[in-house]
């Protein structure tokens, strides 16, 4: 994390953040206002309040002049301030930067063009003192106004550098960049679509633009006219976008849809050749097609990255609405008050649902066949290792192995675990077996055991005897076969000349 404080290099940075698009938007609308002043012969009196005014009209501020309200500002150049806004935050912004600079980046891309606005406001309202027929704008409308453009502007190009580091930290879910993706996708082949219907209108209807270009004879004045055209080109797209998706336009009492079309004046700019005119022909109902095809676009970047069924559906319904969104403000922004031709733009209230509609009906279906759903994976069950031996415990013994049985040897006593003895081994036959009990002498293991005598008769003996042999009263382990071993052998001998 980069925490050392703003010195010179970054005073720099805010600086140009601050004033650096404001003040090229400046220079471009003072070379058009004082090429205007030169060709048509005129002083420079009120060359500052038209430059003031336009900086304002360029951030969508209404202009009234001589009583008539021009409130339909093109939207080219305010798209062209966002991207310079856009562009310069995102590079004064690093994306490890601290959370301190990143606040100053956005303070320094609102605040500049905050005081730029002062100044046009003071030097409009100057310069209506001289000039009576221009009229100072509303303070606060003027502000509301510079201030959204700017911050829209600013969010973007912060967002750009710091977006996935502040969702990963977030708790957000994963996919919403991708949901932001898929709605640029759509706004995108919507608007681009749009056009395409756009410039096949205009060839259609050529002759009716050549009548629009006849209002002036002039070569300036039709190059006036063609700048002026190219302005306001965005808001011919945004309108013929509200007829594809089954809204409508209107200019005044002109409304067009994909339905139907009541026709009025317009005003005389030749882009507006486009409009179709009444009657309606059958052609206009294949504009539904654009919006089709936006919410395919849509679906298709919504279905890059595979979910299961409820995320995938979350993050469609996410894209349209921020694609819906967006073509609602574009429409509102396109929008306002033109003279005495009256309001100019689209229907809001069925423009944004409309929308959302296609983006999110068709893109749902597309998502579907594209394969953007996928089945809850499920988590595979550890294997188990193969577990080790278990080692008997303490007081439990291992089987011994079985041995083969030889027929012709009746062993003393029996050595399976399972059964009880009634009698203590002298000593532990098997090494791994933990016993119970203590022998009763332990053999010296370095020194051979010395022969034992014939053992006598048991009864002839004393107890004493018996007693140091350690072995107990039982018939049984003096029981030996005639053909292993002689009388008077005893039982240990009789075992060993069996083996």
């Amino acid at each position: 994390m980069e925490n050392r404080p703003v010195g010179t290099r970054q005073a720099r940075e805010l600086l140009r953040v601050a004033f650096g698009p404001s003040i090229v938007a400046l220079g471009v609308i003072a070379a058009v206002v004082l090429l205007q002043l030169v060709i048509a012969n005129s002083d420079m009196t009120g060359a500052l309040g038209a430059i003031a005014s336009m900086w304002l009209g360029v951030h969508l501020v209404p202009i009234s002049i001589g009583g008539s309200e021009l409130g339909v500002m093109p939207l080219l150049p305010m798209l062209a301030m966002v991207w310079g806004t856009a562009r310069s935050t995102a590079g004064a912004t690093s994306p490890q930067g601290s959370w301190f600079v990143t606040r100053w980046v956005v303070a320094s891309a609102i605040g500049g063009p905050l005081l730029i606005a002062a100044i046009s406001l003071a030097v409009v309202h100057d310069a209506a003192s001289v000039l009576t027929q221009l009229q100072t704008p509303d303070a606060l409308r003027a502000f509301g106004s510079v201030l959204a453009v700017h911050a829209v502007g600013a969010a973007i190009g912060v967002g750009s550098r710091i977006g996935r580091r502040v969702l990963t930290d977030s708790p957000l879910p994963g996919w919403l960049p991708d949901a932001f993706r898929a709605a640029s996708a759509g706004v995108l082949a919507l608007l681009g679509l749009s056009g395409v219907v756009m410039v096949g209108s205009m060839i259609v209807h050529w002759a009716t633009m050549h009548d629009l270009y006849g209002i002036t004879d002039s070569l300036f004045g039709q190059f006036s006219l063609t700048l002026l055209a190219v302005l306001y080109i965005p808001n011919v797209l945004v309108g013929t976008a509200a007829i594809a998706v089954g809204s409508s336009a209107h200019i005044g009492l002109a409304t067009f849809s994909s339905f139907t079309v009541l026709g009025g004046d317009i005003p005389a700019l030749p882009v507006l050749a486009a409009v179709p005119s009444p009657p309606l022909g059958p052609v206009w109902v294949a504009l539904l097609i654009v919006g089709a095809a936006s919410g395919v676009a849509l679906g298709q970047q919504a279905a890059r990255r595979p979910l299961p069924l409820l995320p995938a559906i979350a993050k469609l319904v996410v894209a349209a609405a921020l694609a819906a969104l967006t073509m609602a403000v574009l429409g509102y922004a396109g929008g306002g008050r033109l003279g005495n031709f009256g309001d100019v733009g689209v229907d809001q209230t069925t423009f944004g649902p409309a929308a959302f509609l296609w983006f999110a009906g068709i893109g749902a279906l597309t998502v579907a066949m594209s394969g953007g759903i996928t089945r809850r994976v499920k988590v595979p069950t550890p294997v188990s290792e193969p577990e080790a031996e278990e080692e008997p415990d303490e007081g439990e013994a291992e089987p011994e192995p079985e041995l083969e049985a030889d027929p012709d040897f009746e062993p003393a006593f029996d050595t399976a675990p399972e059964q009880e003895s009634d009698f203590e081994p002298a000593f532990e036959t098997n090494p791994e077996q933990q016993a119970d009990f203590e022998p009763a002498f332990e053999p010296a293991p370095q020194e051979e055991p010395e022969t034992q005598a014939p053992v006598e008769d048991p009864d002839t003996q004393p107890p004493g005897a018996r007693e140091s042999l350690g072995v107990l009263d039982d018939p049984e382990e003096h029981f030996f076969t005639d053909d292993s071993a002689t009388p008077g052998t005893s039982p240990d001998r009789a075992r060993e000349s069996d083996d």
